[in-house]
Order: C-alpha cells, then sequence, then structure tokens
C-alpha cells in the first residue's frame, strides 16, 4: 500500500518573526541597562568626535565610578540645555540620526558635552593669562580644537550642588553652559540627568576607535603655575 508523505509544515516566516521579535527585545534590554548608539550631526566636539560619527555610550561607567573633571558625558537636556531649541528647532549639538533609524536612542534633547567643573567649583575664563581656570588653577585642555581659544566669552560662575558645568571641544563652534549663564538654571546640567560615557566610535569604520575615559591622575586641573 502506497504511503502518503506528510508535508512539512511551512513555519520559516514566523521563525523569522520570533527572532525578528528576540531581537528586538533583547537588544532593548541592552538599551536600557546597558549600551546605547547615538549619532554626531556636529562639529562641536571636534577633534574627538567628528560630524557624522556614530559612537557607541556605555549607561553603567558613571554607575561605578562618579563622574570627574575631563569627563565626555552624554546627557538629557532637558530643563537645562534644551532652551537653546527655542524657536530654532534643534540645536546643531543634538544627537539623533542612527540611533532614531535603529530605534535605539537620541533626540532633540540629548547632547555631548566635556565635564569642566563639579559641584562647587569656581569655573573662571578667562584669567590674565588667557586661561581657563577651576578653583583659582589653570586648566591644561589639550583636547580643545586647534586655534580655539578656551573661551571668547568671559565668565565666572559657581557650580551649585548636584550640577556640572560643561563645555563642547570645539569652543567656537559649541553651544553650551556658556549660552544659558542668563536663562533658568544657568546652563547647569543636573548629574541625575546623565546617561552615559562614549565608550567607542563605531562608524566610520576609518575612525573604530575606543574613547578612553582620562585617569583620576589625568584630570585637567593643573597648579596655580600652570605647571
Amino acid at each position: 500500500m502506497e504511503q502518503t508523505k506528510r508535508q512539512p509544515r511551512k513555519l520559516g516566516w514566523r521563525f523569522v518573526l520570533l527572532a525578528v521579535v528576540l531581537a528586538v527585545l533583547i537588544g532593548g534590554v541592552v538599551r536600557s541597562l546597558w549600551l546605547d548608539v547615538y549619532f554626531i550631526p556636529s562639529a562641536s566636539m571636534e577633534p574627538l568626535f567628528r560630524d557624522g560619527d556614530r559612537i557607541l555610550v556605555s549607561r553603567t561607567d558613571y554607575q561605578a565610578e562618579p563622574v570627574r573633571r575631563g569627563d565626555i558625558v552624554v546627557f538629557d537636556g532637558r530643563g537645562s540645555f534644551a532652551p537653546l531649541n527655542s524657536g530654532r528647532g534643534p540645536v546643531p549639538d543634538t544627537l539623533a540620526g542612527l540611533g532614531h533609524w535603529l530605534g535605539l536612542a537620541g533626540g532633540e534633547d540629548t547632547y555631548v558635552k566635556r565635564v569642566i567643573g563639579l559641584p562647587g567649583d569656581h569655573v573662571l575664563c578667562c584669567d590674565a593669562g588667557g586661561r581657563l581656570t577651576v578653583n583659582g588653577q589653570q586648566v591644561a585642555e589639550p583636547y580643545l580644537y586647534g586655534g580655539d581659544n578656551p573661551s571668547d566669552l568671559k565668565f565666572s560662575v559657581i557650580v551649585p550642588a548636584g550640577r556640572l558645568w560643561l563645555m563642547g571641544d570645539h569652543r567656537s563652534m559649541s553651544a553650551d553652559s556658556r549660552s544659558l549663564l542668563g536663562a533658568p538654571g544657568g546652563g547647569m546640567v543636573p548629574l541625575d540627568r546623565v546617561i552615559g560615557r562614549p565608550v567607542q566610535i563605531i562608524w566610520p569604520l576609518d575612525r573604530f576607535t575606543a574613547v578612553p575615559r582620562p585617569s583620576a591622575a589625568a584630570a585637567p586641573t593643573m597648579n596655580k603655575n600652570g605647571q
């Protein structure tokens, strides 16, 4: 008697759908706990980050060890930097692009800057020598964009408790804490708005490199003689 062959069930599309759903769920967990991907659409952090770079951001680094001077932070600017967008659309320093496309991260209120002043610090620019100072000590800034001054805008601020004074490395192109001195909050960003630390440039491939965190010993504060 001739046996009939069972036709394989056509479940290929179901497996593909399940794989996609699992990938999205796993990606969501990873993003919420450990890592985000962001797109840099401006020159405000040159030469470290260039317009078009994609960066990987760790959400856990600053949980393990507190933010210190010289650190790079990605942060939520609502309530502090967000006024820079008022009536003008997204500020050039906004992180967007690839993060939105992948559904990972980013938005008009997300920014990347360098920590210059910690809570309680007196940040001044510029002193008689044309240098930025923190608590009366000159700051070495090897990360500055070539040809830029520490700041063309003079200021003297005391950073309130629980807040940070942040500036871009390409000072002449950066809208940062200096731009909001007269606004509510004075451009000081709450510590609890820090999202994480950039740890890797992942695109373009010819710029694929780790982003080292300055060591505590290499914090940018110098002595009063600038040595």
